[in-house]
């Protein structure tokens, strides 16, 4: 790793194979980093390294600010597990000829306790994703069983399906889910969660918009370019999942106070 970049001395790109056997990438650095620069990291895009191939476990695990990392390819479980900055873009390669939304990118417990960052995936994520996330970004196209468990902060747009018990414990951050089907209404855990149509919340919607966009940038996702082709119509589809963790229901609060609203973790039964 060229000490340039480390030095904050200007920015660096590198380029590397990677198979599974390679796990934890990108956190050695990321210590480095926080042990002299601590919370601030680095400027956006210090250490720019591209990677092909099939990452190992706990791909950009604790990631610093300054960092970004982009496979072509895939991952498995605990992608960006404690991430704290940076950014993680994840898609399949061009001449794949299976169809990127339909298919799995990486595994489970993605974006695990995440505090800060963004991570844009062309593909689906296993079970668990953004369980405990208190401030990541993210845009996935599609998640396993128990999506955003605990989730206390963050922005989360999923734009596909999202398996059973979605949004149980969660209690701060925001979540958008895209469905065509009109499946999400029976697969949210509606302890602590309400869900809301976003056509009817232009602010958020715009937000939206821009991370979909976003996403179609890094990825040339044709998933994100279809909907962005399409945003009026599509914005149909879209839920907000808004969480209300006082309550055991829904109650009618303006969405602005919802979104200050937190509250403290209750630990998942058993832990992970």
């Amino acid at each position: 790793m060229p000490k340039k970049a480390l030095n904050n001395k200007g920015p660096v790109k590198l380029h590397y194979k990677i198979n599974n056997t390679m796990r934890n990438i990108g956190t050695r650095i990321s210590g480095h980093i926080g042990y002299t620069y601590g919370d601030d990291g680095l400027p956006e895009g210090s250490v720019d390294v591209h990677f092909e191939g099939s990452a190992g476990q706990s791909f950009g695990t604790f990631l610093a600010k300054g960092i970004k990392l982009s496979l072509i390819g895939e991952a498995n479980d605990y992608v960006g597990k404690g991430m704290n900055g940076g950014e993680i873009i994840l898609r399949p390669p061009r001449v794949s000829k299976f169809v990127w939304s339909e298919n799995q990118i990486m595994g489970n417990t993605v974006l695990y306790g995440a505090t800060g960052g963004r991570l844009f995936a062309a593909g689906r994520a296993g079970e668990r994703f953004c369980v405990r996330n208190s401030g990541a970004t993210a845009v996935v196209e599609g998640v396993g069983d128990h999506g955003c468990e605990y989730m206390t902060g963050g922005t989360v747009v999923i734009l596909g399906s999202t398996g059973r018990n979605f949004g149980a414990g969660m209690s701060g951050g925001r979540a958008y889910i895209f469905d065509p089907k009109n499946q999400f209404q029976s697969q949210y855990n509606n302890e602590m969660i309400g869900i809301e149509k976003l056509a009817n919340h232009p602010g958020e919607a715009k937000i939206v918009e821009s991370l979909v966009f976003q996403h179609l940038e890094k990825t040339d996702s044709p998933l994100a370019n279809d909907i962005m082709k399409n945003w009026s119509t599509m914005l149909e589809h879209f839920w907000i999942v808004i969480p209300h963790p006082d309550e055991a229901k829904p109650a009618s609060k303006p969405v602005h106070e919802l979104a200050e609203k937190s509250a403290e973790n209750k630990p998942p039964v058993g832990g992970y």
